[in-house]
């Protein structure tokens, strides 16, 4: 764990929580998401759990992205990113959720992971 860059993790972690936020906004694609996943939009409030665990999650991905720039293994983090998306896409079909609503949630991790790999290279 020597040799992390902990800014660069931390902001990545912080910037793609951030992207969710807008990313599933009804502005963007949340309506079109809620309903290709069969989620109410009533305005119920925020799932705390789901929050708390989607914030874990990201952090443990962007660690693997910061582990990886310290050996200089951008494919391992890249086949991590592919490997993540892939896992959201299968979980997501079992659960009979719409073509688009899967393209949606992977679009989300892919592009979180973009942004983790952004935040090594520019911090």
């Amino acid at each position: 764990m020597s040799g992390i860059n902990w800014p660069a993790v931390l902001a990545g972690t912080v910037a793609a929580f951030l992207l969710g936020w807008a990313w599933y906004a009804p502005a963007l694609f949340g309506r079109r998401w809620a309903a290709g996943s069969g989620v109410s939009t009533d305005g119920g409030g925020f799932p705390a759990f789901a929050m708390v665990t989607q914030l874990a999650g990201l952090f443990v991905l962007a660690l693997v992205v910061g582990i990886t720039a310290t050996t200089d293994a951008l494919a391992t983090a890249i086949l991590a990113i592919l490997g993540a998306a892939l896992m959201v896409i299968a979980n997501g079909a079992f659960c009979r959720k719409s073509s688009a609503a899967l393209a949606i949630d992977a679009g989300y991790v892919l592009l979180a992971g973009a942004v983790m790999i952004a935040a090594q290279g520019l911090l």
